[in-house]
């Protein structure tokens, strides 16, 4: 366990606190009939902050004077001035707890910043989240014999529950909830960049899988490439988007013949005097 695991874990506890305290300002304001969400993006943004405490919008603001003066068309009371008061400072005082909370850990992180500069390279992992993963599983890799019990010990993969040769449930178990949060949420991220491994893994399990299941799928493979990195002291080399097709081209051909045989048609295919597979369709209804 890192030195910074539990400050870390508490400045996340924080960041949800400040949220709702923020979304009670917000009902707050509504509750006066004050709609500035309506035309300011952020609630707590220098302009909300600037009209919450009388004074004026910043010239950044893209919203029509028009709705301006139509959102600020409120009937704001004591009560709720009282409220909106007693919330604002309460936010002022997370910021500055998790900001207190930010120095702490980036002083403890010192030894580990090379770890988290590797684990950077990896699409979707941000500096936070790097962080997030090293204080959960270490810089130390030899105490996970593989990267399998890695993913079995952060609980991305799924259960063994059979009985009488039936599957009962491929649920992933509960364990390491920061990791697998964490996790997930860079799978997401790194579904997203274009022509990586990450995106196309996601794209080839989401048709015949389901969105969820291909995301845990992208997640896992996020901790593999951690695992091996951390333990050989290695960047992020991204496999490409075609690694898949290189990998098993019969398996991509095989692919394409089930889906023009959905269609309607017949097809055969024969290897090319190269040795590569390529696909001679006869199409016939």
């Amino acid at each position: 366990m890192s030195l910074w695991k539990r400050p870390a874990s508490t400045g996340s506890r924080l960041v949800r606190e400040q949220a709702s305290h923020v979304q009670r300002i917000q009902k707050t304001l509504e509750d006066g009939n004050l709609k500035l969400t309506s035309v300011l993006t952020n609630i707590m943004g220098v302009s909300d902050r600037a009209i919450l405490l009388l004074t004026l919008v910043r010239r950044g603001v893209k919203a029509p004077a028009e709705k301006l003066r139509a959102a600020l068309q409120g009937r704001i009371t004591d009560r709720h001035r009282f409220l909106l008061r007693l919330h604002l400072r309460q936010v002022d005082a997370l910021d500055a707890a998790t900001a207190e909370i930010d120095a702490d850990v980036d002083r403890e992180l010192a030894p580990f910043r090379q770890a988290v500069r590797q684990l950077r390279t990896i699409p979707g992992v941000s500096d936070l989240t790097a962080q997030v993963i090293i204080s959960e599983i270490g810089i130390d890799m030899s105490r996970f014999p593989t990267a399998g019990h890695l993913i079995s010990w952060a609980g991305l993969c799924p259960r063994n529950d059979e009985s009488a040769g039936k599957r009962r449930s491929t649920r992933l178990r509960k364990c390491a909830t920061w990791l697998k949060t964490t996790l997930v949420q860079c799978a997401w991220a790194g579904s997203r960049k274009k022509d990586s491994y990450l995106q196309a893994q996601f794209q080839r399990l989401r048709h015949h899988r389901g969105p969820k299941k291909a995301i845990c799928a992208v997640a896992a493979s996020i901790l593999t490439a951690a695992y091996h990195m951390l333990r050989d002291g290695t960047f992020y080399q991204d496999l490409g988007a075609k690694h898949f097709h290189r990998a098993s081209p019969d398996e991509q051909a095989n692919r394409l013949a089930r889906q023009i045989a959905k269609l309607g048609f017949t097809c055969t295919m024969a290897p090319t005097q190269a040795k590569e597979v390529s696909i001679y369709t006869l199409f016939t209804r």
